[in-house]
């Protein structure tokens, strides 16, 4: 018979590292990184790293949000 405990997370930790993940993704967008690709090849990575920082940005979001209902909940 095995016995399983649960990962405890703490809700603030989810809300801490959403919110880093956000401001990531945010960072990134904000500072524009692909101006500074090479000549050719500039459509695919501004394409690659818009895509990344807003896919940062939605999980960072997500995160945050369940860290914040999870802390509702054990109240």
């Amino acid at each position: 018979m095995s016995t399983r405990t649960p990962a405890r997370t703490e809700p603030w930790l989810l809300v801490a590292v959403g919110a880093f993940l956000v401001l990531v993704g945010l960072g990134t967008l904000a500072s524009a990184p692909w101006r500074y690709a090479a000549g050719g090849s500039v459509v695919a990575v501004a394409a690659l790293q818009i895509v990344g920082s807003l896919s940062a940005v939605v999980i960072g979001a997500g995160a945050a949000w369940l860290g914040a209902v999870e802390a509702r909940e054990k109240r």
